[in-house]
């Protein structure tokens, strides 16, 4: 250490004790020299003026001394410090220590943890399947009252219930929508119809012929050919009970019944005019004489444009309003159809139209087409050469009265109606080869 003597005593000029401190000069010139021997424990409390002998001794003595170890120092300092602070803080209340307690929940979760995928599944199954949740989803630390163990609490959770009633969206009523019914005021329509079924000549309307004659030449009489078509109006009704407290504690439920259970007569009629077999119901197309079907060039499971074109080609020419009333499960097969690079399907693209269409005819996709592969698993139709007749829409009436003693109100639906197609057979086309219908189906490969 270098020091300097001056007015006001000693101060130190240099510190070249690197371990001690980075500053050259700490000390200010107000600032007396401390020997450093006084650190040690054998240094003497009282250090008076050092004189010159003194200090070089001291000098030699920093020099053979070992150094300071300032690291150990400063732990031992904070060592202290924390020592101090803690016997400072207030004692817990009750002079008990706090201490954490693991339940079964803390243990199982240790033993084995969530990953992310496993707990957002568990929360997914505890919400399906609520009495089979995870056991580890369980609060075990609720010793009361909770929500999440039925008997104590949860049942006492009223839940909430969305206004209205959910239902499966089918589509009915797609199919029955094409077709114009005839009202009628009686139960039964008799529709007066040519009797064709050739366009040969001389069968055409039924037998009437024409001729090219020479001037003055002889007339050949030849006359048409009609059949009557009797339809009788058939019934399917449905009937649905319910007790008056349910009615009036459920506001949604008779407006429900009211809305929706129609569409169960709805569907069986237009079952029955796609594949009904006319025995107390309509005719249907698939079961008709008039049924003309195209064979699969291919495996029954697959459809191909060229099917789509012999199906065309074997339509009763005149019909404009021609659809094709598929299966859903054809749908790729459609997909795939194509002439060259052209597709000749067209999927909708529009919220509006929610069917596509081929070779520019609408596709209505239903449940009463038998599945890919089977006869009539896509047929090409013209609605306005079925005959369809009603009474009127579907009649709606209830009565407290059926079930007066059991406190019930019924409810009865009743739907009239009679169909088939307006020809008893395919047409054979003029060429005496080929046979056409307004109706036309897709049967197994052949």
């Amino acid at each position: 250490v270098a020091k300097e003597t001056g007015i006001g005593g000693t101060k130190i000029a240099t510190w070249p004790l690197a371990e001690a401190t980075l500053t050259k000069s700490p000390a200010e010139y107000r600032n007396t020299a401390i020997p450093l021997k006084s650190i040690y424990p054998d240094a003497e409390e009282t250090v008076s003026e050092p004189t010159n002998h003194e200090e070089d001794h001291m000098a030699e003595e920093i020099k053979t001394s070992p150094p300071i170890d300032v690291e150990e120092i400063v732990k031992g300092a904070v060592a202290e410090a924390l020592k101090m602070y803690e016997s400072a803080q207030p004692k817990v209340k009750g002079g008990y220590d706090v201490s954490v307690t693991e339940d079964e929940t803390d243990r199982s979760l240790k033993a084995n943890p969530f990953t992310a995928a496993e707990f957002f599944q568990a929360v997914k199954m505890a919400e399906m399947y609520p009495g089979q949740e995870e056991r580890r989803l369980l609060p075990f630390k609720a010793t009361g009252l909770n929500e999440a163990t039925p008997s104590q609490g949860g049942y006492l959770l009223p839940p909430q219930i969305a206004a209205g009633i959910h239902q499966n969206m089918w589509g009915v009523g797609s199919v029955l929508s094409r077709f114009n019914p005839i009202r009628v005021t009686g139960n039964s329509l008799t529709i007066n119809a040519v009797d064709e079924t050739s366009r040969a000549d001389g069968s055409r309307m039924g037998g009437v012929r024409g001729y090219w004659l020479a001037e003055a030449a002889q007339k050949t009489a030849s006359k048409p050919k009609f059949r009557q078509i009797e339809l009788k109006l058939k019934k399917v009704a449905a009937l649905c009970y319910a007790t008056d407290e349910l009615l009036a504690d459920a506001s949604a439920l008779e407006s429900w019944i009211g809305n929706e259970v129609p569409n169960e007569l709805r569907f069986n009629v237009e079952a029955a005019i796609i594949n009904g077999d006319g025995v107390g119901k309509p005719l249907g197309i698939l079961q008709s004489g008039a049924l003309k079907t195209v064979a699969k060039r291919t495996d029954a499971s697959e459809i191909d444009a060229y099917d789509i074109g012999k199906m065309w080609a074997a339509r009763l020419p005149g019909y404009t309003d021609y659809v094709w009333f598929v299966n859903p499960a054809i749908y790729p097969q459609l997909l795939n159809l194509t002439i060259g690079d052209m597709p000749v399907f067209a999927p909708s693209i529009r919220p509006d139209v929610p069917f596509g269409s081929l070779l520019g005819r609408p596709v209505i996709e239903n449940e009463y087409c038998p599945n890919l592969g089977t006869a009539g698993d896509i047929l090409l139709a013209s609605p306005s050469a079925y005959a369809l007749i009603t009474k009127g829409g579907i009649e709606a009436a209830s009565s407290i009265h059926i079930k007066f003693d059991y406190d019930e109100t019924a409810f009865r639906f009743v739907y009239r109606v009679d169909g088939q197609p307006y020809y008893n057979a395919a047409i054979t086309a003029y060429d005496a080869v080929n046979t056409v219908s307004p109706f036309v189906a897709l049967s197994a490969s052949s």
